[in-house]
């Protein structure tokens, strides 16, 4: 029988694309829960769409300003990443990984955090700026509209993508969700239109591929380069892939800061003290700058993986 802590390897996705308060917090606990769950035959779904709904009541919570109701939407924004840590440890223990529950895990999220910046602006909207007897008013949504749709969407997208190509190259396709839009818009055409979930389903999941597939022109031009060379980029000499994995390997970390512990706890602590806004500002900023150095780092990496692969003569 396979101890805790072989249990706990086997539930990660690998080393490389783990942060270490998940590690040591977050995975331990959620596997915890994850051997409940298996031993009462709870499907992965189920525990996807309780975190969703634990993420919007932290929201709720998140909306009063008394540091009770905010101490109480800590502990919820807690469970709810338990759950989206437990239903991918669920998923990979007993084998039941399908892309449907893969996206209704990332549309979890989106749900939690569109409740946390309504709630947040509903908040503020009748506070006063900061040194001044002006109230938020229509800004404080114009500010969660930066923070949320034009930073964290395009930050977890991004990072999202780029863990997905460190495992495609380090494991292998079956250890990695990589996948190419061209692919989903096949599938979508594919369906009879009385399919109408499963055709609402790809179409809008081949959109996002489509996204970050415009996002990285340099990564898709090293794949094309490396597909007409060697027949499939995964062939792709040894030396060429260690040299890949090992410039990608410490952006992995920026990937994890980008999508839940920090932005997380940045809500937390704006949250606490009542000044939700640096939050918001957090992430729009700090944040940001981080995006946009790891995508610059990420492009030339592949631009430099283009350039070894053109310049192999075996």
């Amino acid at each position: 029988m396979a101890t805790f802590k072989e249990m706990l390897q086997a539930s990660m996705k690998s080393k490389d694309t783990e942060e270490w308060l998940d590690v040591y917090f977050t995975r331990p606990i959620g596997l915890v829960f994850t051997l409940l769950w298996k031993k009462l035959g709870v499907h992965p779904t189920v525990i996807t769409v309780l975190g969703m709904i634990l993420g919007a009541a932290a929201g709720w919570m998140f909306w009063h300003t008394e540091l009770e109701y905010n101490i109480y939407g800590i502990l919820l924004m807690m469970l709810s990443n338990f759950c989206d840590s437990t239903d991918g440890q669920l998923a990979r223990l007993t084998g039941k990984k399908t892309l449907v529950g893969r996206v209704l895990d990332g549309f979890s999220a989106d749900v939690t955090f569109f409740c946390v910046y309504f709630a947040l602006s509903m908040r503020m909207m009748f506070q006063n700026m900061p040194g001044t007897d002006m109230h938020w008013g229509i800004w404080i949504w114009v500010m969660a509209f930066m923070a949320g749709i034009m930073s964290h969407s395009p930050q977890c997208l991004l990072s999202d993508y780029y863990r997905q190509i460190h495992l495609y190259f380090l494991l292998g396709k079956e250890g990695s969700e990589l996948d190419k839009s061209e692919e989903q818009w096949k599938i979508f055409k594919s369906l009879p239109k009385s399919s109408w979930f499963f055709r609402a389903f790809y179409f809008n999941y081949a959109k996002y591929c489509a996204t970050q597939e415009r996002r990285t022109r340099s990564f898709q031009r090293m794949m094309g380069v490396a597909k007409e060379k060697y027949g499939n980029p995964l062939a792709m000499p040894a030396d060429i892939k260690e040299t890949f994995l090992a410039g990608s390997r410490p952006l992995m970390k920026y990937t994890n800061l980008l999508t839940f512990n920090m932005r997380a706890i940045a809500l937390y602590i704006g949250c606490v003290i009542d000044m939700p806004w640096l939050y918001l500002l957090f992430e729009i900023i700090v944040m940001n700058i981080m995006y946009i150095y790891m995508h610059r780092e990420h492009e030339s990496l592949c631009r430099k993986t283009i350039k070894m692969i053109e310049e192999d003569n075996r």
